[in-house]
């Protein structure tokens, strides 16, 4: 037995051990379950109190859970219990949607993760923050807090915070004294003005900042303000009044800048200088006519660039812009370069712009244009001679006008040089053959490897519909452009591509401006001559609304008519329908039985009324009318104890027009 007793001593602490763990895991499971506040729901980590209209943190809280949900209640600043500091496991606490007017004290020791937005928070201490000593993540959106509010250095207290929000509050100024380990900070939709040189001194390990929707001016930015934000990727200054982008711009990591919605009429040249690394770019929404070229030289990584809603001036400056957005790579998308002004190219995409179209005062490679004078000349063909500015120096010529053919001439007119001989290197004539298509032909005496062709519908001096273009090989000589609109005047373009695959715009390219026949024209119509060509008489879109308009009053007249007959056949029917009317007179009403000089007996569909015709006493005694209801559904009438001057009346289920007399 002695020997038992130690040998069970000897192998006890083996036995126990394995059990420990389990032991200890059931005593924290039912110690946890017995710690929910009676006021909430826990479901393992998590503990559920919103939404219940409390109006202080529940108390029993205990270790163990990681996030509690607390918001869309009405807890104040004094509803904190000492308690809820000790709670050690807490992680992440929700009190967005309270009454709180102070930043709270007392929250859980190790919280990581704090919202706070849509509070009525006025003031932030350093005292509130220095308990939270590992907070990495607060939001503070949709508050009270003012610059005077946040104490001085309150927010580097919190030694581990990396993002910090405060947007839409009433901050003037960038709170002084940040954390150094933010990465993220918003502090968009306030009232800030000011951006001071040490705003963000210490912030240097900075990544994202958003300023939008402040009141920032160009004088209100210190110049060194942003330059210490080196590892800077996002910057975003977008609803601010800038009339030039910030200076000194942080640009070894920036990646993102958005200065949309200002009020920048200009760029300088080294606005964006060094910005290498630089992706997305958006101006959209500023007041900008023009670019200085080579603005964005510097930037080689661009991969988005957006403009959208700015005051484009395609004139001369513009040039530079169209041939930099040709020669783009298809890795860099362009939007919203679009012509504002002047009136003739209003709508029309800048990169869709040919040199033609581009007005130059002093340009020394005018085109002549030919201009066609009446829609005759529609009925000929049209070809323009020229010779490149680059083969010889030539002065500029004089505009030349196209005149009518006349019926002995060749069907083809030519415009002759005007300032005396010389070799021409391509030759473009346009042939209307019908309203819908127009034949361009061309002879070039220099090697050609592709035609680019462009055509767009004119109206009233300004461009009205898209522009289209085709490429051409260089082995043919024409190209029919079909689907066009009748009696519609085109300008069309046709740019040589050399034998090193590259266009001259202005130089070799010979436009024209040629009007589509009418819709009436026969494309198979091949004779010649003005007399042939009837032009549209000018009234005739009057005839035209003259016709619709009285066909128009025709139909309403018919209508008009039909309607009139139908409700006058109506009320025959309605009067012969019934035997007594209201339109007869009271002479008629004699065979009815009634006093002629004193009522009328009216006769409706089930009954009738004894209606005087004047107000005076009726005569001759009194009438009395007591209604009979017969077994088949039938009204009759008896007579009542007549007296010598009475008269009856009867109806027992006859037609009423059948009336008993005595």
């Amino acid at each position: 037995m002695e020997v038992q007793i130690r040998m069970w001593n000897k192998d006890l602490p083996t036995l126990i051990s394995p059990w420990i763990p389990i032991l200890l895991g059931l005593h924290m499971h039912f110690s946890w379950a017995t710690t929910c506040p009676e006021e909430c729901r826990c479901d393992r980590t998590f503990v559920y109190c919103n939404e219940r209209s409390l109006m202080s943190v529940p108390l029993g809280l205990g270790e163990g859970y990681k996030t509690l949900y607390l918001h869309n209640n009405q807890i104040n600043n004094a509803g904190f219990p000492l308690e809820m500091h000790n709670v050690a496991s807490v992680e992440t606490v929700y009190l967005y949607g309270n009454q709180l007017d102070e930043f709270p004290v007392n929250l859980p020791k190790n919280v990581r993760v704090l919202h706070l937005q849509e509070n009525n928070i006025q003031t932030v201490s350093r005292a509130a923050l220095a308990q939270l000593l590992r907070l990495e993540e607060l939001y503070l959106d949709d508050n009270s807090i003012s610059t005077v509010g946040v104490e001085e250095g309150a927010f580097r207290e919190a030694i581990s915070l990396k993002t910090l929000f405060l947007t839409k509050n009433h901050l003037s100024s960038v709170p002084v004294g940040l954390p150094e380990e933010l990465r993220e900070l918003r502090l968009d939709e306030n009232r800030i003005a000011l951006i001071a040189e040490d705003a963000f001194e210490n912030v240097t390990g900075l990544e994202r900042l958003l300023l939008d929707g402040n009141l920032l001016t160009d004088e209100g930015i210190a110049p060194g303000a942003l330059q210490t934000l080196v590892n800077l990727k996002t910057l975003s200054m977008a609803r601010n009044s800038l009339t030039v982008p910030p200076p000194n711009m942080p640009a070894e990591f920036l990646v993102k800048l958005n200065l949309q919605d200002n009020q920048m009429n200009e760029i300088p040249l080294t606005a964006f200088h060094g910005l290498h690394r630089l992706e997305r770019l958006d101006i959209s929404n500023n007041q900008l006519q023009s670019l200085t070229q080579g603005v964005f030289d510097g930037l080689r990584g661009l991969r988005q660039l957006t403009v959208r809603n700015n005051l484009w001036l395609c004139d001369c400056n513009i040039k530079w812009v169209i041939l930099w957005l040709k020669s783009l790579p298809a890795t860099l998308n362009v939007r919203g370069f679009m012509c504002q002004k002047p009136e003739r190219v209003r709508g029309m995409v800048i990169r869709e712009l040919t040199l033609e179209l581009i007005q130059c005062p002093n340009s020394t490679t005018t085109v002549p244009q030919p201009t066609l004078l009446s829609s005759s000349i529609a009925e000929s063909a049209t070809q323009t001679a020229f010779t490149p500015a680059r083969s010889q120096p030539t002065p500029t010529p004089s505009p030349l006008t196209l005149l009518p053919p006349t019926a002995g001439e060749d069907r083809e007119q030519r415009t002759n040089d005007p300032v005396g001989p010389r070799q021409e290197s391509l030759r473009v004539s346009f042939a209307v053959l019908n309203g819908s298509c127009i034949q361009v032909s061309w002879v070039s005496t220099f090697a050609v490897t592709a035609y680019k062709v462009t055509w767009v519908k004119m109206g009233h001096s300004l461009i009205t519909g898209p522009m289209q273009e085709s490429l051409v090989g260089g082995e043919r000589e024409g190209i029919a452009l079909a689907n066009l609109e009748p009696k519609s005047t085109y300008r069309i373009c046709v740019d040589p591509l050399d034998t090193l695959n590259n266009y001259h715009p202005g130089d070799d390219m010979i436009c024209s401006e040629v009007m589509t026949k009418s819709a009436s024209f026969h494309s198979g119509d091949n004779t010649t001559g003005p007399e042939q060509a009837t032009q549209q008489d000018p009234s005739s879109p009057f005839l035209l609304a003259g016709l619709i308009g009285g066909a128009v009053l025709m139909v309403l007249v018919v209508l008009l008519s039909i309607f009139c007959w139908h409700m006058h056949k109506k009320e025959r029917s309605d009067s012969s329908k019934w035997k007594y009317s209201r339109g007869r007179r009271k002479d008629d009403y004699c065979e009815a039985g009634t006093k002629k000089d004193n009522s009328i007996l009216e006769m409706t569909e089930t009954s009738f009324q004894i209606v005087s015709l004047n107000n005076e006493q009726l005569l001759k005694g009194d009438f009395r009318i007591q209604p009979i209801y017969t077994p088949n559904g039938g009204v009759g009438y008896r007579d009542s104890q007549r007296r010598n001057n009475s008269t009856a009346y009867c109806k027992n289920s006859v037609p009423e027009s059948d009336t008993c007399h005595k």
